[in-house]
C-alpha cells in the first residue's frame, strides 16, 4: 500500500509553483486556497493511493487551478443566507426544526430524541448525519454542530490562531456551558439562539441563528462524548470511525478550500494539535458509543440499523392530537372568564350579517371585515395596563389621563388570514412591531406544524396581540401561543384576538393557557365533523383574498401565506 507523505506533498507544491512562474502555458496548474484536493475520494484515493500512481501521479492528485493565491474564503459554522432546508431525492426536510406538539394542557408530552455523533476531525460526521436525516424521512429535524460553540478568543489567542499555534482540538476550546444549555432547551422543544462562528476570523458573528427543537435532534462534534452533562442529554451515541489517512486528506481539502489556510499551516496544526487530541481525548470515547460506524457515510448497513432504531423510538413517543376528544372535553362548561366578547350592538350584528352571508361580494366582505377588525383591536387595547398620567392642556389646566404602562406592543399574525388584521392594528398603534407565524396541518397525522416564523427581537418583554381571523378547534392558536412562550413571552402578556371563534376553540385555549386573554366579536356554539364553525363564516382567507377554497377547507388558516 502506498501512502502520501504530507511534507513531500508540500515541497512538491512549492516546486511546481516555482516552475510555473516562467511558464507560458495557458492552463493554470496548481493549488492554493480555492482548488486544492477537489477530487473524488472514491476515484483518486482508491486508484492513486491504494494501487499506486504511475508517472505524474501527484500531478493527477492535485487539480489544476490558478497559480496566483486565491482570496481567503469566508466560512462560518452556520450560513445565515442558506435556508434551513435539506433537499433530498424524496422530500424537503426542515433542518431548523419546529416545537414538538403539545397536549391539551399546553405541556410537552415527550422530549425530542437526541442522537450524538462523535469522531475525529473530518471523519465524516456531518455526512453520516445527513444520511441518517434522509433515511429517517421525517419532516422536522435539527442538525446541531459543535463547531458553532467555539469560545471567543482573546487578542493573544487570535494571534496564535492566525499562526496555527492555537489548539482548536482541545476540550477547553469549546463553550460547554452554552452548548449544554442550548441542547437541553432544544430537547425540551424551546427556541434557542445558536452562535455563528467564523473560521477565518476565529470569532462569533454578531447575528445568531434562532433554531427550534424537533422530534429528532442530531448533535455532531469531535468532543461530543467528553462532557458528562452532554452525555446525559444523548439518547443514542454513535462514533464515526474513519481511517486517519482519509481524515487527513479530507482536512487538507476542507481547510485550504473552505477556510483559506495554507498547506504548511494545516500540516503543522494537524501534527501539533489534531492528531494528539484525537489520541488523547476523542478515540478513548469510542467505548461510550452505542454504535460504531466504520467508513463513515458509505456504511449504509450501519445507517439503516440506526434509522430502524430511531423509528421505533419515535413511534413510542408519538402523540396523536385527538380532535374528537378535545371537542367533547368541555361540553356544557361555562365560557371562561378570560374571554371578552364585543358587545352585540345593532351595528356589530349588522356587520356580522353581511360578512356571514354567502351572497356578499368580496368588496363588501373586505369592507365590513375591516370595520369589525378595527373595533376588535380597539377592544383588545383596553385590556393593556395603564397608569395615571397628568398633562397640561393648551388652556394651562391639568388633565388627569392614562398612558400605556409597558415596554412595547407587538402584533403577531397567524398566516395567512391573521395578516388581514395587521392594518387595523397599525392604524391604532403607531410604530407597532409585527411578527408572523405560519402553521399548517399535517394531513397524515392531523397535527399542526410550524412552517415559518419571524418574530421581532427582544419580544420577551412585550405585550403581544396574537391575531387570527377564525378559531375553531384552537389547535393553531395553541401552537402559536406555545411559540410565543418558547420565546419567553409571559403568558399574561398575550392577547388572542379573533373575529369569530367556536366554543371548542375558546375552551381549548383557555384550558391550556389560563392567563391568555381572549377577545372576539362573536362565539358560535357548534363545530361540525370536519371541525368547521357552525353557522360560521366560511373560509375567511379565501373570501378575503378571492382564492378558491379546497374541498376540505378549514376555518383555521393553515395554508400558504398570500405574499
Amino acid at each position: 500500500m502506498a501512502f502520501i507523505n504530507v511534507e513531500t506533498l508540500a515541497k512538491y507544491q512549492r516546486s511546481r509553483q516555482r516552475k510555473n512562474k516562467d511558464s507560458t502555458h495557458t492552463q493554470p496548474v496548481l493549488v492554493m486556497a480555492s482548488g486544492f484536493l477537489q477530487f473524488s475520494l472514491g476515484e483518486v484515493w482508491m486508484s492513486r493511493i491504494l494501487h499506486g500512481g504511475g508517472d505524474g501521479s501527484l500531478d493527477r492528485l492535485l487539480p489544476v487551478v490558478s497559480s496566483g493565491r486565491s482570496p481567503r474564503k469566508r466560512t462560518t459554522s452556520q450560513c445565515k443566507s442558506e435556508p434551513p432546508l435539506l433537499r433530498t431525492s424524496k422530500r424537503t426536510i426542515y433542518t431548523a426544526g419546529r416545537p414538538p406538539w403539545y397536549n391539551e394542557h399546553g405541556t410537552q408530552s415527550k422530549e425530542a430524541f437526541v442522537i450524538g455523533l462523535c469522531g475525529g476531525s473530518a471523519s465524516g460526521k456531518t455526512t453520516v448525519a445527513r444520511k441518517i436525516i434522509e433515511a429517517l424521512d421525517v419532516p422536522w429535524v435539527v442538525l446541531l454542530s459543535m463547531d458553532s460553540f467555539y469560545k471567543v478568543l482573546s487578542s493573544e489567542q487570535q494571534a496564535r490562531a492566525a499562526s496555527n499555534d492555537y489548539n482548536f482540538d482541545h476540550p477547553d476550546a469549546f463553550d460547554f456551558d452554552l452548548l449544554t444549555q442550548t441542547l437541553h432547551k432544544l430537547k425540551q422543544g424551546k427556541s434557542v439562539k445558536i452562535p455563528v462562528y467564523d473560521f477565518t476570523t476565529h470569532g462569533r458573528q454578531k447575528e445568531w441563528k434562532t433554531v427550534y427543537g424537533a422530534s429528532v435532534i442530531i448533535f455532531e462534534g469531535i468532543m461530543s462524548f467528553t462532557d458528562k452533562n452532554l452525555l446525559q442529554l444523548l439518547d443514542m451515541k454513535i462514533f464515526v470511525d474513519t481511517d486517519s489517512d482519509i481524515r487527513l486528506v479530507r482536512r487538507l481539502r476542507r481547510d485550504i478550500t473552505e477556510r483559506g489556510r495554507d498547506i504548511e499551516g494545516v500540516i503543522k496544526q494537524y501534527n501539533k494539535f489534531v492528531k494528539p487530541a484525537f489520541e488523547q481525548y476523542i478515540e478513548p470515547t469510542m467505548r461510550l458509543a452505542d454504535i460504531v460506524v466504520p467508513r463513515g457515510g458509505g456504511n449504509m448497513v450501519a445507517i439503516d440499523l440506526i434509522v430502524q432504531h430511531v423509528h421505533s423510538q419515535l413511534e413510542e413517543r408519538k402523540l396523536r392530537w385527538d380532535m374528537a376528544a378535545l371537542a367533547s372535553a368541555h361540553q356544557a362548561q361555562p365560557l371562561p372568564q378570560t374571554l371578552s366578547v364585543l358587545e352585540s350592538t345593532p351595528q356589530v350584528r349588522g356587520m356580522h350579517t353581511i360578512i356571514r352571508n354567502k351572497e356578499t361580494s368580496r368588496d363588501e366582505f373586505i369592507f365590513y371585515s375591516k370595520r369589525l377588525m378595527r373595533l376588535l383591536i380597539e377592544r383588545a387595547l383596553s385590556f393593556l395596563p395603564s397608569q395615571v398620567h397628568v398633562i397640561q392642556t393648551p388652556q394651562g389646566e391639568d388633565y388627569e389621563g392614562r398612558t400605556f404602562h409597558g415596554k412595547r406592543i407587538t402584533g403577531v399574525s397567524i398566516l395567512r388570514a391573521g395578516e388581514t388584521m395587521e392594518p387595523a392594528l397599525r392604524a391604532v398603534c403607531k410604530d407597532v412591531r409585527i411578527g408572523k407565524i405560519l402553521i399548517q396541518t399535517n394531513q397524515d397525522t392531523g397535527e399542526p406544524e410550524l412552517h415559518y416564523l419571524r418574530l421581532p427581537k427582544d419580544i420577551s418583554e412585550d405585550y403581544v396581540i396574537l391575531m387570527d381571523c377564525t378559531v375553531s378547534t384552537g389547535a393553531a392558536a395553541m401552537m402559536a401561543v406555545r411559540v410565543l412562550l418558547d420565546h419567553d413571552v409571559q403568558e399574561d402578556k398575550i392577547l388572542l384576538v379573533s373575529l369569530l371563534m367556536a366554543e371548542m376553540g375558546v375552551h381549548s385555549v383557555a384550558y391550556a393557557f389560563p392567563q391568555v386573554k381572549i377577545i372576539t366579536t362573536a362565539v358560535d356554539k357548534k363545530v361540525n365533523d370536519l371541525f368547521h364553525i357552525i353557522p360560521g363564516i366560511g373560509n375567511f382567507g379565501d373570501r378575503y383574498f378571492g382564492t378558491d377554497a379546497p374541498p376540505d377547507w378549514s376555518d383555521e388558516e393553515m395554508d400558504e401565506p398570500s405574499c
